[in-house]
């Protein structure tokens, strides 16, 4: 019988012969299917853990004693913090190619509407909240992708860094997209303004709710209370409420056919991020051992981060009564995004 690193007492390489080592598939974890998928080959397990197969406790201990990774970066709890899969599987190969995919339709669709001289259709109203009102959303998918980034170093295993930071990505790249779009069809309308919108988001009374909200997602120490008020509460309360229920409802009727498909992109990138969401968020909230204590903790996270997000919310209800054409109200969009986090928090069971 083949020695074992347990039996051997020692991690050093050569001690032992370990079971499967000759074997061109792994066995070293317990697959969510009937088979491990790509998925799972590349990222379970790939982040040490001394519970798990680092027998000689972590290689490297920073000078206040602690390991490569701590449980303790957040206040949830977990009796497996390795149970997680990304419902999307999504890491670096599958990641990129989405990426690139994603900008080849962006950069085609405002050449294209550039080639045809659609800018220069724009109505002259849409055209100031374009720079002013598009131009301060940036900063918001900006501020909430960077924050995202904290996972990278806290979060415990690779499956919630994966689905953490390719969130950051998505979001990090939305900023970049509106950016490029608003230099580039600025080139083609006559007194455009690129400062405006960094001049609405730091001054505009409009923008201040949404700016304390993100600000206070940016400024939390906990990487999983960032994840959770991101995509539990601020997206589908201030998050789609802007980007589906005003940009892309209303551009078309103000003679627009760019922006929707340039946002549009943001909305599938957030279903998706939901949907990790709730797979973890629900897998903490009904652990054998801490679920009590999650739920408590979701719950303060909830009413914290709430709050904020309906302040946010409304002090953007202004901007509905700016075009002229107006094809819905924001009273009938904010019954949906009140509707949608209730469908959300119902999933979670976090509705009390």
């Amino acid at each position: 019988m083949p020695a074992i690193s347990s039996s051997v007492g020692s991690g050093a390489a050569g001690a032992a012969v370990f079971a499967d080592s000759d074997s061109r598939k792994y066995r070293y974890y317990d697959p969510r299917g009937q088979r491990a998928t790509h998925y799972e080959d590349v990222t379970v397990d790939v982040q040490p853990d001394p519970e798990r197969y680092l027998i000689q406790n972590w290689i490297i201990n920073f000078s206040n004693g602690k390991g490569a990774y701590v449980k303790d970066n957040t206040a949830a709890l977990s009796s497996n913090w390795h149970a997680f899969r990304a419902p999307d599987q999504e890491w670096e190969r599958t990641h990129y190619q989405r990426q690139s995919k994603i900008e080849t339709m962006v950069q085609s669709v405002i050449a294209n509407g550039r080639k045809s001289g659609a800018p220069k259709t724009y109505d002259k109203v849409w055209v100031k909240i374009l720079q002013s009102h598009l131009g301060a959303w940036k900063h918001a998918e900006f501020g909430l992708g960077t924050s995202l980034m904290q996972a990278q170093r806290y979060g415990y295993t690779q499956m919630i860094n994966n689905a953490t930071l390719t969130n950051s990505s998505y979001k990090l790249r939305l900023a970049q997209d509106i950016t490029l779009y608003l230099a580039e069809i600025g080139m083609d309308i006559p007194g455009w303004d690129d400062a405006l919108g960094k001049k609405a988001w730091l001054e505009d009374g409009i923008w201040q709710g949404t700016r304390e909200a993100v600000e206070t997602i940016m400024g939390s120490a906990d990487y999983l209370e960032q994840y959770f008020a991101i995509n539990i509460v601020f997206e589908p309360l201030v998050g789609e409420l802007f980007r589906s229920g005003f940009l892309m409802q209303s551009a078309a009727a103000n003679h627009d056919f760019i922006t929707p498909p340039v946002i549009s992109a943001a909305e599938a990138d957030y279903e998706r991020n939901l949907a990790n969401t709730i797979d973890l968020i629900y897998l903490l909230a009904h652990d054998e051992v801490h679920g009590a204590h999650n739920r408590q903790l979701f719950l303060s996270w909830l009413s914290k981060h709430r709050a904020l997000a309906d302040k946010a919310a409304l002090g953007l209800q202004p901007i509905w009564s700016m075009p002229h054409s107006k094809p819905i109200s924001f009273d009938d969009i904010r019954a949906q995004s009140q509707e949608r986090i209730g469908q959300i928090l119902g999933e979670l069971d976090l509705n009390s």
